[in-house]
């Protein structure tokens, strides 16, 4: 042992390696209670204030350690009783009052009892932040949040990322409206194509997220559902909407043919009517990858006569045959929200009377009919096209609409 001058009181060598090291107590404390030398304690006091006590008949080098476990000390304070003790020279408790802070005491001797060797609020600590935006209906899944848009709006990017919390990247879904299904006018009951599926573009899954974004608003379109045809010849439906965000636009889905008509181009192809007529072109305008595919021909000219189906994100349209109308191409599955939903589906074709009508595809394409009433629609907010129809005064169903998800790191 070294040599002490006078008036000051020596800890020995042990007591100075205990100092600073706490042992913590990972379950957090909601009530009051006496601590024990050598443990830390997180105390949430989220429900009230709650006092911690210090040991009793302390010893020189004795330790304790208290954090604000959940940033709600600055509404219901930790107080720290000294428990006969001093704390800092004085017998008066000492008050934690701050939101977030963290203290270290050491009992030194019997004049200045208990003091604090160090304290932190969070605030000094650099911790990550990540993206915080606005807009859409908002949901969680795991560390990411999705917002998802059925209708025209904006995502506001209020904060972006620092590094530790970075990259600032987001993915996206872009669905556009599906087209509307073929119709059929009187006398003619010929089977109608079923609408194409809107467009399909995406990003996901990519963890880290691919586009970047800064602090501003982000216009976001949502595409409508073309109508399904119906009178007068030829009685076509019309093209599905674009919807877009962050520069990427999907597309319409393409009109289901009427009587005796082409299937119209667009982000997948409208289905053709009989006689043959071919299916409408997918992919229009190009991307890549392909936002969706081509409309399936109609039947040969002999009754009863069929549609063939829209095309699909996933597959193309079938082609009518004399007797079954074209189901409409599948759509694809996407997890952007948490949960496999599919997308996209092409609407299926119309029967004549005595033929079959054409299922609609997975992922909200509506069924055909062969039935004087409206065919199926797309389902809403999948970009789904319209059913087409085959019967006369048969209307064709409507394209579903379309919609954008967005998804990014957030804690």
């Amino acid at each position: 042992m070294g040599v002490v001058s006078c008036g000051t009181t020596m800890l020995d060598q042990g007591v100075f390696n205990n100092i600073g090291a706490v042992t913590w107590d990972t379950t957090a404390k909601t009530a009051g209670f006496t601590a024990v030398s050598g443990n830390g304690y997180f105390v949430n006091t989220t429900s009230g204030a709650i006092t911690v006590t210090l040991p009793s008949s302390p010893s020189a080098g004795d330790i304790v350690g208290i954090k604000d476990y959940a940033n709600t000390a600055d509404t219901n304070n930790i107080t720290i009783d000294g428990n006969g003790s001093n704390i800092q020279g004085s017998a008066n408790n000492f008050v934690i009052n701050t939101e977030g802070r963290s203290v270290l005491l050491v009992y030194v001797d019997a004049t200045k009892g208990w003091l604090v060797t160090s304290a932190s609020q969070a605030s000094d600590i650099v911790s990550p932040t990540y993206i915080t935006a606005t807009g859409g209906t908002i949901t969680t899944s795991g560390d990411y949040k999705i917002h998802t848009f059925t209708s025209p709006g904006t995502f506001n990017v209020t904060q972006i990322a620092n590094p530790l919390g970075g990259p600032n990247n987001i993915d996206y879904l872009v669905v556009g409206g599906g087209g509307g299904g073929g119709g059929q006018d009187f006398p003619d009951d010929r089977g109608a194509g079923g609408g194409g599926a809107g467009g399909y573009r995406t990003s996901f899954p990519s963890p880290a997220g691919t586009t970047p974004v800064s602090v501003t608003g982000y216009p976001v379109s949502i595409g409508g559902g073309g109508s399904g045809g119906n009178d007068p010849v030829p009685s076509c439906g019309s093209n599905g909407s674009p919807s877009s965000a962050f520069g990427i636009t999907s597309a319409g889905g393409g009109y289901g043919a009427g009587h005796a008509q082409v299937g119209g181009p667009g982000a997948s192809g409208g289905g053709g009517s009989n006689s043959p007529q071919a299916g409408g072109t997918g992919n229009t305008p190009p991307v890549s990858p392909p936002q969706g595919n081509n409309g399936g021909p109609g039947s040969p000219n002999a009754s009863p006569w069929t549609g063939g189906g829209g095309g699909g994100a996933s597959a193309a349209g079938s082609p009518a045959g004399p007797n079954a109308a074209g189901p409409g191409g599948n759509g694809s599955a996407n997890s952007i929200t948490g949960s496999a939903v599919t997308y996209a589906g092409g609407g299926g074709g119309g029967g004549g009377p005595g033929g079959t009508q054409g299922t609609g595809g997975t992922g909200g394409g509506g069924a055909g009919s062969n039935s004087p009433g409206p065919a199926t629609s797309g389902t809403a907010n999948t970009g789904g096209g319209g059913g087409g129809n085959g019967e006369i005064n048969g209307s064709g169903g409507n394209g579903g609409s379309g919609v954008v998800v967005i998804r990014y790191k957030f804690q």
